[in-house]
């Protein structure tokens, strides 16, 4: 069988040129690291890193009954949302398994983004229909993934950076809300969006524009950040520092097997407010209590558990499995996530679990994330 052709964002011949190590990731021909991944990650905690996340995909909901359909697909509560504002949900099954965690925008009360995992475009766009065909809001999807490349500067630096190549007001721009620029606006580009979100657990901007001037985004920025420290940065330096920042990667600490409430995330999981897709099926998890969860945990031992690996009781009995597992650029220890059962035995911070590496029972200490805090 013919493999299947991997995908290429608009800026591939740049990290082609750049020199950057390339790798199948999604689908796509992605760049792991250029630099290094150590070199990279802290380039983005003490400066900026620029990455290419251009595979992420992009679905518009637009229709009198837009916003209706949001509140029935997610999690979390959209009448919240203002003009300009995003948040961060989880789409869930009938019986409370993630389907994906993603980002909704507000444009206005009729048309929102919402924008999702690379790996789960088609099954999330798949979902999305079947949903809207069942419900019956009027609205329409468009799913524009292919028309949209997306940009991610990251660090303490970046908003300076952005201010040197463009004269909007982007530092006035607040945590979890964005800005549309007139046509043209900013370097150009009929259709942009400067949105302040990351997934580094640092100040940043992620900038979703047109595919034809994505390589202008990138050279503008690449040369305003050359004073400042910017650094292009890959999917390896990205891993490392959404795990530092506690954050869940979906295929790890979020699946179709997994439930946002034993995730972590409850907060983001509005059972009062909202009668999503697979709300009652959470309600009654939620009152018949918790059977696993998700916890962190920083190595005392030398080593690092990766995901699968068991995790066990003082006698080496399994007890839990590790979903990520890296050691911390900046602890300079290994760090990870896991889900054990809901007991404070296996919960309460600063408790010792035992991981199983390689047939070695090496000792963690639960902590509960981020394992590291910007400024």
């Amino acid at each position: 069988m013919e493999p299947a052709t991997l995908q290429t964002t608009a800026l591939h011949p740049i990290h082609v040129a750049l020199g950057a190590k390339m790798m199948p990731f999604a689908g796509f021909d992605m760049p792991v690291q250029y630099s290094g991944i150590l070199d990279e990650h802290h380039a983005v905690r003490e400066a900026a890193g620029l990455f290419d996340v251009s595979h992420m995909g992009e679905v518009f909901v637009s229709g009198p009954q837009a916003l209706d359909f949001v509140q029935h697909l997610v999690t979390n509560d959209a009448t919240k949302l203002v003009d300009g504002q995003a948040m961060y949900t989880v789409m869930c099954r009938p019986d409370g398994g993630a389907v994906d965690d993603l980002l909704v925008y507000r444009l206005n009360g009729e048309v929102f983004m919402l924008v999702i995992n690379a790996s789960n475009i088609d099954k999330d766009v798949a979902h999305m229909e079947a949903a809207h065909a069942e419900a019956g809001f009027d609205c329409v999807l468009d799913n524009i993934s292919e028309q949209v490349e997306l940009l991610a500067l990251q660090g303490p630096k970046a908003f300076d950076i952005m201010a040197e190549v463009t004269d909007l007001p982007v530092a006035d721009i607040k945590y979890y809300h964005f800005m549309r620029p007139e046509p043209g606006a900013f370097l150009g580009c009929e259709k942009a969006i400067l949105s302040h979100t990351g997934y580094t657990g640092e100040r940043g901007l992620e900038i979703y524009c047109e595919t034809a001037k994505a390589a202008d985004v990138w050279a503008a920025l690449m040369a305003a950040g050359e004073t400042h420290g910017l650094k292009p940065a890959g999917l390896g330096a990205r891993d490392t520092l959404r795990l530092e920042a506690g954050f869940c990667l979906y295929g790890n600490e979020l699946t179709e097997d997994t439930n946002p409430l034993e995730a972590g995330l409850g907060w983001i999981v509005k059972l009062d407010t909202t009668d999503f897709i697979g709300a009652a099926t959470l309600r009654t998890i939620k009152a018949d209590g918790l059977e696993r969860k998700l916890v962190g945990f920083v190595m005392e031992d030398r080593g690092i558990p990766r995901q699968g690996c068991l995790i066990t009781d003082a006698e080496g009995e399994p007890v839990g499995e590790v979903t990520s597992g890296s050691q911390s650029p900046v602890l300079g220890k290994g760090i990870g996530l896991g889900y054990v059962p809901n007991d404070p035995a296996f919960t309460t911070p600063g408790t010792t679990l035992r991981f199983n590496v390689r047939g070695r029972l090496l000792a963690g200490t639960v902590t509960k994330p981020p394992f590291h805090r910007a400024g």
